[in-house]
């Protein structure tokens, strides 16, 4: 389970004294806790992995908003710190979909849904999201989507 490698990650961290890793870990686990208690459960109840997934996914989109905030705004030095977070807590998503192994996906919910122009892209991007299950970053998706009209 997710939870359980992240709460012993954390513990290896804190031996070797690693405070940034020690920091993105902990803000993850209590992600978790923030994520049971959203869902109306207690937070010592059990963390399922997709529970996990939502949190860590959320985590990473969070540390890629930063980078690009940051590197606009000139604070190189916090862009840093965000992309360090960000190696950190990519390693706990499972490997995602390349546009290639979507693609053939997206073509063929294109071809099932009957859609013909782009004013039905949201449809058919949502068909292939849901298809996909997960397995692939959103932007990714869209791109793909796109490039069929």
């Amino acid at each position: 389970m997710l939870y359980e490698k992240i709460k012993n990650d954390l513990k290896e961290a804190m031996i070797a004294k690693d405070s940034v890793r020690m920091t993105t870990l902990r803000g993850l686990l209590s992600g978790f806790t923030n994520e049971l208690v959203a869902k109306g459960k207690k937070p010592s109840d059990p963390v399922t992995d997709e529970d996990a997934l939502t949190v860590i996914k959320r985590a990473v989109k969070q540390r890629k908003d930063s980078i690009e905030q940051f590197t606009k705004g000139g604070r190189a030095d916090l862009a840093g710190n965000e992309q360090q977070e960000l190696v950190l807590v990519e390693v706990y998503l499972p490997e995602t979909m390349s546009r290639e192994q979507i693609l053939p996906i997206a073509q063929a919910k294109k071809e099932a849904l009957g859609v013909t122009d782009k004013s039905k892209a949201g449809i058919l991007m949502g068909a292939v999201m849901k298809e996909i299950g997960g397995k692939a970053d959103g932007t990714d998706v869209k791109a793909v989507v796109d490039s069929l009209f």
